[in-house]
């Protein structure tokens, strides 16, 4: 079984044309601009690099960092074919060293779902230690009430004319398996099926705070998607500030 996104890569933004990538990036541009953040971002989890391009061409230095390499070599050639000179870099969230410090850390859609519990203090303090002074770190989770009740124990399937995309989810304590298979249409007009496993944490809110206190940072604001309230929210927002001391 490959690993996630080894082959989802390739139609992840394509699949995701309902989520209205170009209202979610303004979101996060509006809310930088009111939050005082600088001009130099890192991406942690950037995927294709929707965001990162979306940034990009509203003026933000962006750096694009994620564990998968198809996903990488995705979001680099798109940002070629816009023009966009773009960074890419292969780490992971809970072990990166950045190259240099930034006036944010943005991490959207999810990307802290795919850490442990455990590891999620020590994730946490990577990105303190990738941002200046008094820099701002904006990440969402999905909530938990969204992976237990509407994600797990249940089938989801998207059928296009060139691919279609099903996930088997199931429940654990702590997580949520996905099985996710592609039917790809190939150049002969052939489907490939392709295989992957994902796995997403469940996060409570209170064990998000608590890590993020302990890593050195001071939450100034929480709110669900798109700026909406957080109670009954699939996505929760957590932006917070890099406290001096850390």
């Amino acid at each position: 079984m490959a690993q996630a996104y080894d082959y989802l890569s390739e139609w992840f933004e394509f699949l995701n044309d309902d989520c209205d990538y170009a209202l979610w990036s303004q979101y996060f541009i509006e809310g930088l601009s009111r939050f005082g953040a600088g001009r130099k971002g890192l991406e942690l989890g950037c995927g294709s690099g929707a965001f990162c391009r979306a940034l990009a061409r509203a003026g933000y230095g962006m750096t694009g960092m994620d564990i998968s390499a198809p996903m990488l070599s995705k979001a680099a050639r798109l940002a070629r074919e816009e023009g966009l000179d773009i960074p890419f870099l292969q780490a992971d969230a809970e072990t990166f060293c950045a190259p240099r410090k930034f006036d944010f850390v943005l991490s959207p859609n999810d990307c802290y779902n795919y850490v442990a519990q455990r590891d999620l203090e020590p994730a946490f303090r990577r990105a303190a230690a990738a941002l200046k002074k008094n820099g701002i770190f904006w990440f969402d989770i999905s909530s938990a009430y969204k992976l237990r009740e509407k994600v797990a124990n249940n089938i989801f399937a998207d059928d296009r004319e060139e691919v279609t995309y099903l996930s088997f989810n199931t429940l654990y304590p702590d997580r949520v398996r996905m099985e996710v298979t592609l039917f790809a249409r190939e150049s002969d007009g052939k489907f490939r099926r392709f295989d992957e496993t994902h796995l997403q944490y469940i996060h409570e809110e209170e064990d998000v705070l608590r890590a993020l206190k302990n890593a050195g940072f001071a939450v100034i604001a929480e709110e669900g998607h798109l700026g909406a309230e957080k109670s009954g929210s699939d996505r929760l927002n957590f932006i917070c500030v890099k406290r001096a001391e850390s």
